[in-house]
């Protein structure tokens, strides 16, 4: 009884700006522990798209070994030749340049994807290419390729879907909203396309 009758008039002597300062100081806390956590999430979207770039700067590396496979066939289709350098050309500069959104390099990588998927199902009419040793060993790094990008893929459209429910989350959706925290762009596939195209040329 005498140790409670202490601990209130303890509390009693502290002042009322003690009590705000003690709240604002938790407030405080706590806006740095989200501030924090978006970070992080964040992070890992960042970190998520760095490893789609990389996958698909390995597949714009493959496509000149593919088009120099398949253009000496005399009745290949060239336009679809075209069609998929210059996507790939698009896609490489877009990326490269450093104005670009995220939201610009998705709309390059479904035009990539749209053609590379075009050239890789052209080219299964043809068995001449495909039974040859170089496309063979191209065939590998291709399958390889494709499925990396539809992983790093995945593993993007997660770590986005994360970050935006959080920033959407109360009470959290208010420290978003003051530190100017915004919503990111799933990668969707094209509409028509595969995610991942089919290079399995098995005869």
């Amino acid at each position: 009884m005498a140790k409670t009758i202490a601990q209130k008039s303890l509390l009693s002597r502290i002042p009322t700006w003690g009590y705000v300062l003690g709240v604002l100081v938790l407030l405080a806390l706590w806006t740095v522990g989200k501030y924090n956590g978006l970070i992080g999430l964040e992070g890992a979207v960042n970190n998520g798209w760095a490893q789609v770039e990389t996958e698909y700067q390995r597949r714009a590396d493959l496509v000149p070994q593919l088009v120099s496979t398949v253009e000496g066939v005399a009745d290949f289709e060239q336009s679809t030749l075209l069609a998929v350098t210059e996507a790939r050309t698009n896609w490489l500069n877009v990326d490269a340049d450093p104005s670009a959104t995220v939201d610009d390099q998705i709309v390059a990588s479904q035009t990539f994807d749209s053609a590379f998927s075009k050239l890789l199902v052209s080219v299964e009419a043809y068995p001449t290419i495909t039974a040859t040793e170089s496309f063979i060993t191209l065939q590998a790094q291709l399958e390889g390729t494709e499925n990396r990008i539809s992983v790093s893929r995945m593993d993007y459209n997660t770590a986005v879907t994360a970050y935006n429910v959080a920033i959407k989350r109360i009470p959290t959706n208010f420290i978003a909203s003051i530190f100017g925290f915004e919503s990111h762009t799933l990668f969707e596939s094209a509409e028509g396309s595969e995610l991942a195209p089919d290079v399995n040329f098995d005869y």
